[in-house]
């Protein structure tokens, strides 16, 4: 084999561990800290006081950019941080003993991943980016201070924990009790949710992942995601084109599947 042949897989090589180590460089700048940020109502310091929030700066926050397709953390990998989501959507994953993937959670601008590593200091889960994303990534040990700041934080992180377990609950009870219809009607109205919650339409969004991460999640065959979103659409509860949905009347979506009006996990 010549060197000429062994340069050009050599160079593949080089290009593609750049890249992944560049889709986590961490970003660090003035505007880093809470007070000034869109999301701190829907983020960890929503329900502090902006004096709390001004001394947030104190703690070790770090920007960090996650190009789509790459994790933040690695299933196993030894738990530091929590992560809150600053733009863009991550999925959370586990590995099946056979090897394949089940989608467990989505996360979006506001929301806090990470907390599946406190337990045993290592995360149980991977977390990849749907798209190119950014997260702060504040450094748990800080958590832990006696201060009073830090006491508080620590309560908000409790109840992030407790909420979920809650959502863990009521996925369990979503995919045992509910027809596809129900669990895809569930999924659509939880988005519609919390994109309302964050100022954007909660009738019109892309979905950042794909009908067959979305049957993952749900337990459900990429089949049936696909037949449920066109018996929808025949029924004119919504529009999908590819990965844009459109839902025509959000009330009567929750009268059509009643009891996934009163069952909504992300």
């Amino acid at each position: 084999m010549t060197t000429a042949t062994l340069e050009a897989p050599i160079k593949r090589i080089a290009l593609r561990l750049v890249t992944e180590v560049m889709a986590l460089v961490p970003t660090v700048g003035a505007d880093t800290g809470c007070s000034g940020c869109h999301l701190r109502k829907a983020c960890l310091p929503g329900e502090m006081s902006d004096g709390q929030v001004s001394r947030l700066a104190g703690l070790k926050f770090v920007r960090r950019r996650v190009a789509a397709g790459r994790m933040l953390y690695r299933q196993g990998e030894r738990f530091n941080f929590l992560y809150a989501v600053r733009s863009g959507t991550f999925k959370a994953t586990l590995m099946m003993a056979d090897g394949r993937e089940q989608v467990s959670g989505f996360f979006m601008a506001g929301e806090v991943m990470g907390l599946d590593g406190v337990a045993e200091l290592e995360h149980a889960s991977n977390a990849v980016a749907l798209e190119d994303s950014e997260v702060c990534a504040i450094a748990y040990g800080t958590l832990s201070e006696s201060h009073a700041d830090g006491q508080r934080l620590q309560q908000l992180v409790t109840r992030l924990m407790s909420r979920e377990i809650v959502r863990e609950h009521r996925l369990m009870m979503l995919l045992g009790s509910m027809s596809a219809e129900e669990r895809l009607a569930s999924f659509l109205l939880n988005l519609s949710q919390r994109m309302r919650a964050r100022g954007y339409s909660a009738s019109e969004f892309n979905l950042r992942m794909t009908r067959a991460e979305i049957g993952s999640y749900l337990g459900l065959t990429l089949e049936t995601v696909s037949r449920t979103f066109s018996l929808f659409q025949k029924q004119k509860l919504l529009q999908v084109d590819k990965r844009y949905v459109r839902l025509h009347d959000l009330a009567a979506l929750e009268r059509a599947f009643s009891g996934a009006s009163n069952l909504r996990v992300h």
